[in-house]
Formats: C-alpha cells, sequence, structure tokens
C-alpha cells in the first residue's frame, strides 16, 4: 500500500551538475519529496542522460527519495544495477517491456517500489491486467525524451480515468505526472488525480530553488 498524500519530486534532469550538492541540500530544505532521475540510453528516446553511477554517488548527499524513471530499451538488464546504486523506486515503460509483470515482480522482490510508465498515446487498457502489482503508475504528459516541452491537456482526462479505475480497485496506487508541468497547471493536475507531480524546468530555471519548491507545493495544494 502507497501514501497518497501529494508530492513534489523534482527532476535534476534540468539542473547544473556542477552545483548538484547545493542543488539537492536546496531541494531537501524546500521540502521536496523525492528527486527525480529521467534514465535516458539514447535507443528508447533519442537522449542520453546518466546511469547507476551517477545515482550512487548522489545517495551520500541527501535523505531524500530517490524516484528512477528509465527511459530505457531492455530495462530489466539495467534494474539490478539502479537498484544497487540506491533506488527507492523505479518505473519502467510498458512499451518496452515484453514480460512487463516480471519485470515489475523483479523490482519488488528486492524491496524497491514499482511501476509502469505509459506514453501519452499509449491508452490505459495496458494495465489490466498489471494494475493490482503496481506501486505506482507513471502518466507522461509529453513525448519523453526533451525537457521544456508543454503539457499534452488531453492527459487530465486520462488522469482521472486511471483514478477512477484505481479508487474501484480498492488498492492505494500513486499517480504520478512528468512533462511540461508548471505552477500554472500544477493545481488543475493534482485536481484530476495525480498525486505525485515531476517538475524541472519550473522548479529549477529559477535561482531560489527552495523558495521555488515551497511556491510550487502551495500551487499543489500542499500545506507549507
Amino acid at each position: 500500500m502507497t501514501d497518497q498524500t501529494l508530492k513534489l519530486a523534482p527532476s535534476i534532469l534540468n539542473t547544473d551538475f556542477s552545483l548538484i550538492k547545493k542543488t539537492l541540500e536546496e531541494t531537501e530544505a524546500g521540502g521536496a519529496h523525492m528527486v527525480h532521475f529521467d534514465v535516458m540510453d539514447g535507443h528508447f528516446v533519442p537522449d542520453i542522460t546518466f546511469g547507476p553511477a551517477f545515482v550512487a554517488s548522489l545517495r551520500p548527499l541527501t535523505s531524500l527519495l530517490f524516484d528512477v524513471h528509465l527511459m530505457v530499451e531492455n530495462p530489466e538488464n539495467h534494474i539490478p544495477q539502479f537498484i544497487e546504486a540506491g533506488a527507492d523506486m523505479i518505473t519502467c515503460h510498458a512499451e518496452v517491456c515484453p514480460h512487463l509483470y516480471r519485470t515489475i515482480q523483479t523490482i519488488k522482490a528486492s524491496g524497491v517500489k514499482a511501476g509502469v510508465v505509459l506514453n501519452p498515446a499509449t491508452p490505459l487498457y495496458v494495465l489490466d491486467d498489471i494494475l493490482s502489482e503496481l506501486d505506482m503508475v507513471l502518466l507522461m504528459s509529453v513525448n519523453p525524451g526533451f525537457g521544456g516541452q508543454q503539457f499534452i491537456p488531453s492527459v487530465l482526462e486520462k488522469i482521472a480515468r486511471l483514478r477512477e479505475e484505481i479508487i474501484k480497485s480498492g488498492r492505494e496506487i500513486d499517480i504520478e505526472v512528468d512533462g511540461g508541468i508548471t505552477h500554472d497547471n500544477v493545481k488543475e493536475i493534482t485536481n484530476s488525480g495525480a498525486n505525485i507531480i515531476v517538475a524541472g524546468t519550473a522548479i529549477y530555471s529559477h535561482e531560489d530553488i527552495k523558495s521555488t519548491i515551497c511556491h510550487f507545493k502551495k500551487r499543489m495544494g500542499i500545506v507549507v
């Protein structure tokens, strides 16, 4: 079972890595709940970001939860390394997991929370036979691979339908949303049923990270 209170997961993909220790300190001081890692392999998505060694190097620097989003082909080949690196939760794309149930069970067997990611055009019915096994569903609200994209409005209805299905299931499953989320649209997203918000540019494009996180949390509906 998961805690479905509202949570903010800043994506460090949008940070200045030369200042990463200071960034993590300010992120934690601002009251963020976790750090989101967008792991890209240059195959499933065009860009390449970072691997488990980078995640492991940051683990001693913060007590925040590490939320690892694998935008990679053959994620089952990489899951053990990210678990060893300190991931607290791992999400994999349904689009690249032919044996999705086995992949989820591999993650959960290590005591790490497991989730499935759906691209904007991937229908919710792909979760029909796996939803009961999940701790989280991550709905992409942009096409994955690049930061700074515009939120796709039709995802709001998708969030609401997924929340209805979760309520019917009687389970407590987090809905995380990632892509194009700003101070202006975040409340509409949480009102639709999302409870974990990933934001990169909206957080780290500002010099005062701590204050920006506090303001963003207020916009989400979190009492600061």
